[in-house]
C-alpha cells in the first residue's frame, strides 16, 4: 500500500454510507474479479477486528464517475480513509492482511 492521495476526501455522498468512526476501508470491485472476492474477505475480517472501522465495497462499473475521479485503474483497488474521509493509503491488487492492518495504523493515529 502506498501513501496519500493528494489530500482527497470521500464522504457519505460518494460512499453511500457513513464513514467509520476511526477509519474506512473502501474497496473498488467488479463482478467477475476473483481477487476482489478474496480482498472482500480480508477487509471484512480486519474491519471486524478493529473497533470503529468499516468496510465499504463499491461496484466500479456502477460508479464510473468516482472511479475516474480517483484514478482507479484496476480492481480490486483499496483506499484507506481516516475518520475525516481523507485517503491516507491506496493499493491496487489483493492486499495482504498485515499490510491492511499497518495502513490502518496510519489512518487511526
Amino acid at each position: 500500500m502506498h501513501g496519500q492521495d493528494d489530500d482527497r476526501r470521500l464522504g457519505e455522498e460518494q460512499l453511500g454510507r457513513e464513514l467509520g468512526e476511526r477509519a474506512t476501508l473502501v474497496q473498488f470491485s467488479t463482478a467477475f474479479c476473483a481477487p476482489c472476492r478474496a480482498t472482500r474477505r480480508v477487509l471484512a475480517e480486519v474491519a471486524g477486528m478493529v473497533p470503529g472501522v468499516v468496510h465499504v465495497e463499491i461496484d466500479a462499473e456502477q460508479h464510473l464517475d468516482l472511479v475516474r475521479a480517483l484514478e482507479v485503474e484496476a480492481t480490486p483497488t483499496v483506499l484507506v480513509l481516516d475518520a475525516a474521509g481523507r485517503v491516507v493509503r491506496r493499493a491496487a491488487g489483493q492486499p495482504r492482511r498485515v499490510d491492511v492492518i499497518a495502513a490502518l495504523g496510519e489512518a487511526v493515529r
